[in-house]
């Protein structure tokens, strides 16, 4: 079981920067696909940036360029450095992390922290 915190929401202005944590539990959290999801009013929730277990990075295009993510193994934490925000990237903003079991995968999820962009 992984249990995920996260903090670092709020309300900023267009153009503004936040930086989200998400702090894990447990101790294989090195072996863990990290991953930001976000769901704003009305729309289903998309996938914003994830990191594996050994570095590699994916962003959704609207966010290529403005935000980075990273992990830091020895503190069990994965942050969404989010920069040059843009009133459409308010959403609440969930963790996710990935474990598989074989072919078998597990999902986890924290509870959302609220990103308000104003314009």
């Amino acid at each position: 079981q992984v249990q995920l915190v996260e903090s670092g929401g709020g309300l900023v202005q267009a153009g503004g920067s936040l930086r989200l944590s998400c702090a894990a539990s447990g101790s294989i959290f090195s072996s863990l696909v990290m991953g930001w999801f976000r769901q704003a009013p009305g729309k289903q929730r998309e996938l914003v940036a994830s990191v594996t277990s050994g570095g590699l990075m994916n962003y959704v295009d609207s966010v290529q360029g403005r935000f980075t993510i990273s992990r830091d193994n020895a503190k069990n934490t994965v942050y969404l450095q989010m920069n040059s925000l843009k009133p459409e990237d308010t959403a609440v903003y969930y963790c996710n992390a990935v474990r598989w079991y074989g072919t078998r995968r597990s999902d986890y999820w924290g509870q959302g922290t609220q990103v308000t962009v104003s314009s």
